[in-house]
C-alpha cells in the first residue's frame, strides 16, 4: 500500500480546528459571495494576525490566487520578476499568463529558493524596448519552494529597488504559517512594501482555501469582478472563510506549523542521505540516486524528485514522530 505521508503537505487531512469551524459555519442561512458574518470574522482575524488594515478575500486555489494577484499588478505586455523555481514559474501551467492575458515571467537565480539580490540589477536596469516584456512586479515566496525562509531584512532588500521603480510586489504565502513558525514576523509584512499577499490555508491544514490580502487598497477596486471572472468568487463564501477562524482563534495555525517544522528537523537529523538545503520550514531535500528512490517507492513511500534534482520530503501538521522514525529506518536500509 502506498504511503503519502511525506509526498506533500497537500496530502494531509484537514486539521480538526478547521473542520470544526467549517461545521459551525454550516448553520442556517447566510449572505452569499463573502458578504456574510463568517467571512467578516475570518477577515478580521487575518487582519489581526498581520496587524494590517487590509482587504481580504477567500478563494479556492493557490494557483488562481497567485495568478489573479499578478494580473492585478501587471498589464499584458509586462512581466513579473520571480525566482526561477517559484511555483508561479514551474507549477501553475502558465496561469499567470492566462489570467494576465499574456503577462510574462522573468526567472531569477538564487540559492535554496531565495532570489539573489544581485540578480535584480540587470532586469531593473534594462531599457524599455518594444521587443520584450519589461518588468512591472516582483513575486516572492515565503517559505520558499526549498523550505528556506526569507527574513524581513532579506525581503526588504529585494523589495526596495523594485518599489523605487514603481513596481508592485506579490508575496506567495502558501506556506506562510511555516515561515512564521520559523521566526518570520507576520506583522512585518505590512511594512515591507507588499501590495498583495496570498495567505495559505490548504498546506497549513485547512480544506481547500487561500486568503488574498490586499494591502494596497487601490487594488481592491473591482477585485471581486476579477475574482468572479476567474471563477474564484464562491457563492457560499463562508465555507472558504470558516477554516481560517478555527485555525486563527486559538493559535492552531502556528501551533500546527511549528509541529510540521519540528518533524522536518527530526527527519533531517535522522537522514542518512546528504541534505541539500537548510531545513528552516517543513521540507527536507536530499541527494538520492534514482535506484534508491525507486527502492524507497517500492517499499510504499511515495516522494518526489524536485526541480533541482533533489528528493523532497514534506512534513505537515499531521506528520507523527512515529512515521518520521519509520521512514528514517527505511532510508537507512537503502543507504
Amino acid at each position: 500500500m502506498a504511503r503519502y505521508d511525506f509526498a506533500s503537505d497537500n496530502t494531509a487531512p484537514a486539521a480538526p480546528e478547521a473542520m470544526q469551524a467549517l461545521a459551525q459555519a454550516n448553520a442556517g442561512f447566510a449572505s452569499g459571495y463573502g458578504g456574510d458574518t463568517v467571512s467578516a470574522r475570518a477577515a478580521d482575524l487575518i487582519r489581526e494576525a498581520l496587524d494590517a488594515d487590509a482587504e481580504v478575500r477567500f478563494v479556492a486555489s493557490g494557483t488562481a490566487a497567485n495568478a489573479v494577484c499578478l494580473a492585478a499588478l501587471c498589464r499584458p505586455f509586462e512581466a513579473v520578476l520571480a525566482h526561477e523555481h517559484a511555483h508561479v514559474c514551474t507549477d501553475e501551467t502558465g496561469a499567470p499568463g492566462f489570467f494576465g492575458q499574456g503577462l510574462g515571467l522573468i526567472r531569477l537565480p538564487g540559492a535554496s529558493g531565495r532570489i539573489d539580490p544581485a540578480a535584480l540589477a540587470a532586469p531593473l536596469a534594462a531599457p524599455d524596448v518594444s521587443h520584450r516584456q519589461p518588468a512591472a512586479a516582483l513575486s516572492l515566496t515565503n517559505a520558499t519552494e526549498y523550505g528556506t525562509v526569507y527574513t524581513s531584512a532579506q525581503i526588504r532588500a529585494l523589495v526596495e529597488p523594485v518599489r523605487a521603480r514603481g513596481y508592485g510586489v506579490h508575496l506567495d504565502g502558501a506556506r506562510l504559517a511555516n515561515a512564521a513558525a520559523s521566526g518570520f514576523d507576520l506583522k512585518a509584512i505590512r511594512t515591507l512594501g507588499v501590495d498583495l499577499l496570498v495567505f495559505g490555508g490548504t498546506k497549513a491544514g485547512m480544506p481547500p482555501t487561500e486568503a488574498v490580502v490586499i494591502f494596497d487598497r487601490t487594488l481592491a477596486r473591482r477585485f471581486d469582478a476579477r475574482l468572479k471572472q476567474a471563477g474564484q468568487l464562491p457563492s457560499k463564501g463562508r465555507f472558504y472563510a470558516a477554516p481560517f477562524i478555527g485555525m486563527l482563534e486559538d493559535g492552531a495555525l502556528l501551533r500546527h506549523a511549528a509541529h510540521a517544522n519540528a518533524m522536518a528537523r527530526r527527519l533531517a537529523s535522522a537522514m542518512p542521505f546528504p541534505v541539500r538545503h537548510p531545513v528552516e520550514a517543513n521540507g527536507v531535500f536530499v541527494e538520492m540516486d534514482e535506484a534508491r528512490l525507486a527502492a524507497l517507492q517500492a517499499k510504499g513511500w511515495f516522494v518526489y524528485r524536485f526541480l533541482d534534482g533533489s528528493v523532497r520530503f514534506m512534513c505537515s501538521w499531521a506528520t507523527t514522530p512515529e512515521s518520521v522514525d519509520e521512514i528514517a529506518a527505511a532510508l537507512r536500509t537503502l543507504a
